[in-house]
């Protein structure tokens, strides 16, 4: 069960994104708040599934190696933007892109819980938010928000999209740590357990077994 603290929203700030500690993020995003305003409209959701990915030396990655191309350039920015790429031509994926320049660190959002402009979420999945299904997976969670690939390299700060702690914490027991969903190719690194999530959490995607 999440613990709610008493304190009022903040927004993460920019320093938050320049940490170098891709793993500690993927975890401590648990539980922020992820915000849209589209025309004006607001929603958003408690993430409860995280992936990392670990730039050059992380075989899942798209900066793996080093490999630079239109695309993954935005991975090789400064921490505190978004790297949204089109996955099997149908799902937008959306990520924050962390630490400092030149090293392109990136966690995944997977999963939200809906909390904020919730008839919005349900017009934008044609679904109950009670489903599961609205914003399991990281092609749900980003519809469910309205993310497309206009929020390539949109600052994580500003008024479109941002991030806010609410005061929801997680104990470690709530929290669990496996492999990665889908990156088979990557060989070895397949199996490094950068997968976060919030145990029990119906919003997660499957497999959601420790």
């Amino acid at each position: 069960m999440s613990q709610y603290s008493k304190n009022e929203p903040v927004r993460l700030g920019f320093s938050y994104y320049l940490n170098q500690d891709v793993l500690f993020l993927a975890k401590d995003l648990l539980g922020k708040v992820l915000y849209t305003q589209i025309d004006g409209a607001i929603s958003a959701g408690i993430i409860v599934e995280t992936e990392a990915y670990f730039g050059v030396q992380d075989k899942a990655s798209h900066a793996y190696g080093g490999r630079r191309t239109n695309r993954t350039e935005t991975l090789y920015r400064q921490g505190g933007i978004s790297y949204v790429y089109l996955c099997y031509g149908i799902h937008n994926l959306f990520n924050m892109v962390t630490s400092v320049e030149g090293e392109p660190h990136a966690v995944l959002i997977r999963a939200i819980e809906p909390l904020i402009g919730i008839d919005l979420i349900e017009a934008r999945r044609n679904m109950p938010a009670a489903k599961a299904a609205i914003s399991s997976g990281p092609g749900s969670a980003a519809k469910a928000l309205g993310i497309d690939r206009t929020f390539n390299e949109k600052d994580l700060t500003g008024e479109e999209i941002w991030v806010e702690d609410h005061g929801i914490r997680y104990p470690d027991d709530a929290i669990a740590a496996l492999p990665r969903v889908g990156v088979a190719y990557a060989q070895e690194d397949a199996l490094l357990p950068w997968r976060f999530f919030v145990k029990d959490n119906k919003y997660v995607s499957k497999p959601n077994k420790v």
